[in-house]
């Protein structure tokens, strides 16, 4: 069943009253944070109470329904204000997470992302250098994090038990992830229950959060459990947690749960938000709270701007039931409304017949301000961002392209929900790819592939901690680009049909699983039912790109009764990883040519043939299929150019790709 707006009967609504006063009772009260509050054991059916009202600001109030689609281990109940003269939130938060694992814990860890930007020694900025894509820390623009209170339900204060942990790099200067050791031990099945208070100065936005005058970006904002991961999630043998920091180049990884958020703002701020909005706004004292609820979901963003310019239009299709798209606009693009209404709507339409529907009521797409460009291009539960209004005419490729892109993430980021601090191309190559398939499909928009294969220079492991990439640049060019490139390649090798029931099937089997890199290659060969692990081996896990050459031409005359032949002997060489299918293109003098297939599995290959007329150039992969060759350069060679011309030409040939992609990297 599908989350959409729904009207209650009176039969319904008095069940849900009578159901939501038990559950109340049952518990010994009810939470002051939420009118609505999750069941505490497994699987969590949501209970609703109270009357639905009018709605503000043409927001649709909704309430949760029943569907449970993933296991929700955490459990939010935040109360958070925003001081817009000082650029802080201050929250309160009531987290339950229910132990996953079986073994006994002695204590949890807790993700504290806005540390990141305390200063320039964390391990955050010391890796990025300031920067992220192409903006960079404003001056003194510095943000931080703040427990104040911890406690558990009984009132035993834990601040003095909090420890901050660098498994990474033991940068002790860095403070965005906390140990806390527990006064009570929790065993597997076990729930526990922190009430915490906090406080975040905003930083100012370079990098995906914090403030840019009156506009405000909060993503990784609130204090957040780590993944605990049980024996068998993503191929462990042994439980236990995933604990990372915050770097320069990896987004983030956490488990599905259920978010019930009030955000308190000035009057005249309009607030987006993961999930949707459950209750009219209270107003008072020339300000306004907003209470939103998410479920199945593993992440809670918003944003909240003076300046927004609200429309939503609803949306269904056949995949799609129902689905309530809301923009908010930065005023410079008021008038592009049509173009991101189309990019959602062709999104949601075409994700949800290639990867499974999309399950949620809500999406969301906020248009930052110019100045606040660093907080465009994001993804978010339900929530994305599109490029900021940089111009108030943009392209395909800054508007269409980076919606298109952002909401691929729902079902990947958001849905199947891989590690993204250690396997970062199952989220971004796996948009990347969707996006450009959409993009060709609806615009008619394709990419220079040889070109982006080239780009690739330091080639390194898929499967490697995102940080691992030294700079932003090389984490890109793996990440995004050679994974898509490698999908590209599988499918060409297996058929566009194919590769369609390929990520179908790995998309609707591990939908709220976490998956892995091992998980994508076991669906590929049940799919294609034959083995693919030295495909992947050398192209996934090792990091290698092909790198066919032709390395020698020599041409021999024959002499023959009625004439003359000529014998052609051309070398090639394999310098990289092999390839099943590798085309090669002879072109002979009187421009007769012959096409061969190596299987590009031999170090050395020679290739004799005897024709009328002498070989005139051999060129591999003419048509370049290759998706995964990055060095083209030594791929073409003629049987005639003097040595010294050879070399002046591939040496400027060389610098002038070199200029060109230069330009292209973010």
């Amino acid at each position: 069943m599908t989350r959409r707006t729904i009207v209650y009967g009176i039969s319904i609504l008095a069940l849900c009253l009578t159901l939501g006063a038990a559950w109340v009772t049952l518990r010994g009260g009810g939470d002051s944070l939420a009118s609505f509050v999750p069941a505490k054991a497994g699987p969590k059916a949501v209970q609703k109470t109270g009357q639905t009202p009018a709605p503000p600001q043409t927001e649709t109030i909704q309430q949760p329904t029943a569907e449970v689609l993933s296991n929700r281990v955490a459990e939010y109940h935040i109360d958070v204000t925003l001081n817009e003269q000082e650029g802080t939130l201050t929250g309160s938060e009531t987290l339950t997470w229910t132990h996953p694992g079986k073994k006994t814990i002695n204590e949890v860890y807790l993700h504290l992302y806005p540390n990141a930007f305390a200063s320039e020694d964390t391990t955050f900025m010391k890796e990025s250098g300031g920067k992220l894509r192409n903006d960079v820390m404003p001056k003194d623009g510095w943000g931080s994090m703040e427990i104040t209170e911890l406690k558990t339900t009984d009132g035993i204060s834990l601040l003095h038990r909090i420890q901050y942990v660098q498994p990474d790099d033991g940068n002790t200067k860095d403070k965005t992830l906390a140990k806390v050791r527990l006064p009570v031990p929790v065993q597997g099945g076990e729930s526990l229950t922190l009430r915490m208070k906090f406080t975040v100065k905003l930083p100012k936005i370079f990098a995906r959060m914090g403030v840019a005058d009156d506009f405000v970006m909060a993503g990784q904002w609130f204090p957040k459990i780590s993944v605990y991961e049980p024996v068998g999630t993503r191929g462990r043998t042994s439980e236990g947690w995933n604990l990372h920091q915050y770097h320069g180049n990896s987004e983030f990884y956490s488990d599905f749960g259920i978010y019930s958020v009030r955000i308190n703002v000035p009057e005249t701020y309009t607030v987006a938000a993961t999930g949707f909005q459950t209750k009219k706004a209270v107003l008072k004292d020339g300000r306004k709270t907003l209470q939103f609820y998410a479920d199945d979901v593993h992440d809670f963003a918003w944003a909240a701007s003076p300046n927004f310019i609200y429309v939503e239009e609803p949306f269904s299709s056949a995949e799609v039931p129902g689905v309530r798209i809301k923009l908010y606009l930065d005023p410079a693009h008021k008038d592009l409304k049509e173009r991101y209404f189309y990019a959602a709507k062709v999104a949601l339409a075409n994700y949800s017949k290639w990867y499974g529907r999309y399950p949620y009521s809500t999406l969301s797409v906020v248009v930052p301000p110019a100045n606040a460009n660093g907080a465009g291009g994001m993804e978010y539960p339900t929530l994305v961002t599109a490029f900021g209004a940089v111009s108030d005419s943009p392209g395909y490729d800054d508007l269409e392209r980076t919606v298109i892109h952002e909401i691929a993430h729902q079902f990947f980021y958001g849905m199947i929900a891989n590690n993204e601090f250690e396997e970062a191309w199952l989220d971004e190559a796996f948009a990347s790819y969707a996006e450009d398939k959409l993009m060709e499909q609806e615009f008619g928009i394709t990419p220079n592939l040889p070109i982006q294969s080239a780009m690739i220079t330091s080639p390194a492991s898929l499967t490697q901690n995102a940080w691992k990439y030294g700079s932003g640049d090389g984490y890109a060019k793996n990440a995004y680009y050679r994974g898509k490139l490698i999908l590209l390649d599988i499918e060409r090798q297996v058929g566009s049909k194919t590769m369609k029931r390929i990520l179908s099937t790995y998309s609707q089997k591990y939908r709220f699983k976490h998956p892995t890199t091992a998980d994508f290659q076991r669906v590929v060969e049940q799919v294609t039912s034959r083995s693919w692990k030295e495909y992947f081996q050398q192209y996934v896990y090792d990091g290698k790109m092909a790198d066919f050459a032709v390395e020698k031409i020599q041409i021999t005359p024959i002499s023959q009764e009625g004439g003359r032949i000529y014998e052609s002997n051309v070398v090639f060489t394999r310098k990289g990883a092999t390839h099943p299918k590798v085309p090669l293109l002879f072109t002979f003098t009187d421009g007769h040519t012959v096409r061969k297939q190596w299987n590009g599995e031999d170090t050395r290959l020679e290739i004799k043939m005897q024709y009328k007329a002498p070989l005139a150039w051999v060129q591999i992969d003419p048509d370049y299929t290759l998706t995964v060759e990055n060095l083209h350069i030594n791929n073409y060679l003629k049987a005639e150019v003097p040595e010294t011309t050879l070399s002046r030409s591939n040496m400027s040939v060389t610098k002038l790709l070199e200029a060109i992609l230069g330009g292209l990297l973010w």
